[in-house]
Parts: C-alpha cells; sequence; structure tokens
C-alpha cells in the first residue's frame, strides 16, 4: 500500500489539511460549496445549530446542522485552480487516513452543491431565475491534467463543440462533464436545466473587453449559436467544470446551481440580486435535508 508523501500530502501541525485547516470530524458528508467567504455566513445563518468555524487565505468553513441533517458550508474563492485545491482536500479528509498517509478501503461520497452566481447565455433566461448545470463545458483545461478525463467525458459533444466554434488550437481543450443525476433530479422542479461553461477568468475569457482585444471576437457569437442535440449553452460561471470533473473521477456526487444576475444577450443585470441568493440558499438546503 502507496504511504502518500509529506510533500504531495501536507498536514498542519494540529492535524488538519493544508489549504482548508480542516480536520475529517469537521467535514459533514453534505456540502455547500460558495465562491465568497462572505457569504457563507448568510448560508450558515439558515442553520439551526453550528459546531465549527474556521477560516484561512479564502477558504472559510462553517459546519453545523439544518432540520436535523449535518451540512458544511465552504468558500472556494474563485476560479477551477482553487477547486482543484478544494475538492482535492475534501476528498482526503474523508478517503485518506492523514495519521497513515494511505488511502482507506472503504470510501465516502460526499454530496457537493455549488452555489453561485451567473450571467445567461440565451435571450429566454430570465434575470433572477436558477439555472442547475446538467453538463459543465470546461474552458480552463485543468482536467486535461488527470487520467481518464476522457472516461468522464462527453467526447462527442466536445467534438461538436469544437468544430463548431473553430476553437483556437492555442487554448485549452474543453471538456463536458455531467452532474450527479441524483442531484439533477433532487433540485429540478426549482430549476433551469443548463449546460454552463466554466470560463478561466472573468474578461476575456468570457468575451469581455476593457482595453485587451480578443483573440475571436466572434467567439460568445458562436457559443450562443451552438446546438447539440436540442441543447444549448445556458450560462457561464467559474468553478463548476472542475467540481464536476473531479467529481466523478473521485466518486462523489456534485452539481452547481446558480442564480442568473446578468443577462450577456440583451445586455441586461439585476440591480440587486441577493433577495434571489436567499431564496436559492433556503430552497438547496430544504432539499438536501431530504438525503440520507
Amino acid at each position: 500500500m502507496r504511504v502518500i508523501e509529506s510533500s504531495e500530502l501536507i498536514i498542519n501541525p494540529d492535524g488538519s489539511i493544508f489549504h482548508l485547516h480542516l480536520k475529517p470530524e469537521n467535514l459533514a458528508d453534505k456540502v455547500i460549496l460558495v465562491g465568497d467567504p462572505g457569504r457563507v455566513d448568510t448560508v450558515a445563518n439558515f442553520f439551526d445549530t453550528k459546531e465549527i468555524s474556521v477560516s484561512n487565505r479564502e477558504f472559510k468553513t462553517v459546519t453545523g446542522t439544518y432540520k436535523g441533517k449535518r451540512v458544511t458550508v465552504l468558500s472556494t474563492g474563485i476560479g477551477t485552480d482553487n477547486i482543484d485545491i478544494v475538492v482535492n482536500e475534501l476528498d482526503a479528509l474523508v478517503n485518506i487516513d492523514l495519521k497513515t498517509r494511505t488511502e482507506k478501503a472503504d470510501k465516502k461520497k460526499l454530496t457537493l452543491v455549488r452555489l453561485g452566481t451567473s450571467g445567461a447565455l440565451q435571450p429566454e433566461i430570465d434575470l433572477g431565475s436558477f439555472v442547475m448545470t446538467e453538463i459543465s463545458v470546461g474552458f480552463d483545461g485543468l482536467l486535461n491534467f488527470y487520467a481518464n478525463r476522457n472516461d468522464i467525458s462527453d467526447l462527442e459533444m466536445e467534438e461538436a463543440f469544437l468544430k463548431h466554434t473553430s476553437w483556437n488550437p492555442q487554448c485549452a481543450k474543453p471538456y463536458f462533464c455531467k452532474s450527479s443525476p441524483k442531484l439533477v433530479k433532487l433540485f429540478s422542479d426549482f430549476t433551469i436545466p443548463g449546460v454552463t461553461i466554466s470560463a478561466p477568468g472573468f474578461y476575456g475569457p468570457q468575451g469581455r473587453v476593457l482595453r485587451l482585444p480578443l483573440a475571436d471576437p466572434k467567439l460568445n457569437d458562436k457559443i450562443v449559436d451552438f446546438n447539440y442535440k436540442g441543447r444549448k449553452i445556458t450560462n457561464f460561471e467559474m468553478e463548476s467544470s472542475a467540481i464536476n470533473g473531479l467529481s466523478l473521477l473521485l466518486g462523489h456526487d456534485a452539481v452547481t446551481i446558480c442564480t442568473i444576475i446578468a443577462n450577456r444577450v440583451i445586455k441586461d443585470a439585476t440591480k440587486d440580486y441577493k433577495p434571489y441568493i436567499n431564496s436559492l440558499i433556503e430552497k438547496t438546503l430544504d432539499k438536501l435535508a431530504t438525503l440520507e
């Protein structure tokens, strides 16, 4: 059995994992992921009880209970590079013995639900609506560094997208990963099913122009027009692809639900999206409380 080297799995002097500063007993099986550390308290304020609160850098965690079920809320910061840290360390907390540095024989499955904000890419998607990612498209390239990437990707949809967009070979090759069918079904009654692009940036990678011109000024138009077996790209965000991809490789259930705060096609944005966010949080917690 492989003993994982200290350089590969860094444990803090108090026994917590390196970036998240969490110990295995701090983590619930149901985890809500948010980007903004400030939103952790927004979610945790819905909890009935709170047992721990831990912060390190952009990673803030609160674990408590909601309607009798133990739940963790954790901030990831922005981007799939942070998700690489978060998902790997969450998995290590439950599936690696941190004392012996060996993989556990019996694996635990986590439920990971990202709640975020997003910009819509189809004109009919209303501001304030909730888009649930059924398929996430990774523009970030993260999953290309891991073995078995093709085994969990929709290669036919990927190929159709590359052809449709005349994909720039200087960019990372996009990957298409599905969300957990169980979680898609769980949240289907208050969400719009979506195909979501995770971009590796907020400006150029999402087609925004300030002072720098774009390598492909028509890319967003091609994205909006893409149609694969009746499925269109619905929205942009920055984390769901890595959450889906890593969760599929590691054996966890994952899904992303985003509040639409802007529509990139009709050039409109909501002035106050906090009430929508609060509604999404409560609806999500209510559904998670029904899971065993």
